[in-house]
């Protein structure tokens, strides 16, 4: 099971646990910012229909077509409206989708949020937050690149106003101590390389590219190294520190005159006991970030 499933499996425990009995007919809704169709949330997605069977529960999946909030909390509204047993959303706009995501509170419904908002999430009545700190992961990232030589670098958001990638790139400037560009973009590979291609030709002296996904900005990002040289480029998302499989795995093994790093959270204790990539990984560099802070998970639980 990758790291991401791990993750989608442990929020639909947490709403499981909320409660005592489960009927073969409990419901779960999970709202997402992402689709299914994203190489990164298709994992989630995968996650959790593996959790569903796992534990003999319903779950529905959703997400609106694009990065949409408006869609998205009308997706939240509809998810209340069915009265469902819990609740998993992620959180990248809060102002935006914190009225829903309080009226599921206020309806009694199990609200847990994974992915964005782990610094909004308790303000917002979930239970919890199944994550990483977006802020901590971006600063370790910069500071490692910065170590290695980096002083003039571009991140790329492909998701403007996801307060999660927003916080990655924040994170990543003050790590990174040097000169730091935001690049906006959209979800079309070929914007992206097209944007990349261009701000390297335009800046020569650009040493460094933080890629807030593997599949949705890393490979554009890579083409456009190819008709330009290449400096690090930092790979962060779905896949992340599999040795076996995963998108930066790829990535890694066809780009071989490129750095390439994977940004994530273990997926097995002994995996945080070393932040050098062994031999047999194809990075040339992992980094791993710590959890969300919170305070104990199942204290929230304590009078289910």
């Amino acid at each position: 099971m990758t790291l991401t499933k791990t993750l989608t499996a442990a929020a639909l425990a947490a709403v499981l646990t909320a409660g005592t009995a489960l009927a073969q007919d409990t419901s779960i809704i999970v709202v997402s910012h992402g689709q299914a169709s994203d190489p990164f949330w298709s994992v989630v997605k995968n996650g959790v229909d593996e959790a569903a069977r796992d534990y003999g529960v319903n779950v529905d999946y959703r997400a609106p077509e694009t990065f949409d909030m408006v869609a998205m909390g009308q997706l939240i509204d509809a998810a209340v409206n069915q009265e469902p047993y819990g609740l998993v959303v992620s959180i990248p706009d809060a102002d935006a989708l914190g009225p829903s995501i309080q009226r599921a509170v206020d309806a009694g419904i199990n609200v847990i949020s994974m992915n964005s908002g782990s610094d909004v999430a308790h303000g917002l009545g979930a239970l919890l937050h199944v994550g990483q700190s977006e802020f901590d992961a971006g600063k370790i990232a910069g500071a490692e690149l910065a170590s290695m030589g980096g002083s003039n670098g571009i991140c790329i958001n492909q998701e403007v106003g996801n307060v999660a990638l927003d916080l990655r790139c924040a994170g990543f400037a003050e790590g990174f101590g040097g000169n730091v560009t935001i690049l906006p973009v959209t979800m079309d590979p070929a914007e992206i390389t097209a944007k990349v291609k261009a701000a390297m030709e335009t800046d020569a002296s650009i040493d460094t590219i933080l890629a807030l996904g593997a599949g949705t900005a890393g490979e554009p990002a890579l083409r456009a190294l190819e008709e330009t040289g290449g400096p690090v480029a930092v790979i962060a998302g779905a896949g992340h520190v599999r040795r076996d499989r995963g998108l930066p795995f790829v990535l890694a093994a066809a780009a071989p005159g490129v750095t390439v790093l994977a940004v994530g959270q273990g997926e097995s204790a002994e995996s945080a006991d070393s932040t050098a990539a062994p031999a047999d990984l194809p990075f040339d560099l992992w980094l791993l970030t710590p959890p969300a802070p919170r305070e104990d998970p199942c204290a929230a639980f304590s009078g289910g």
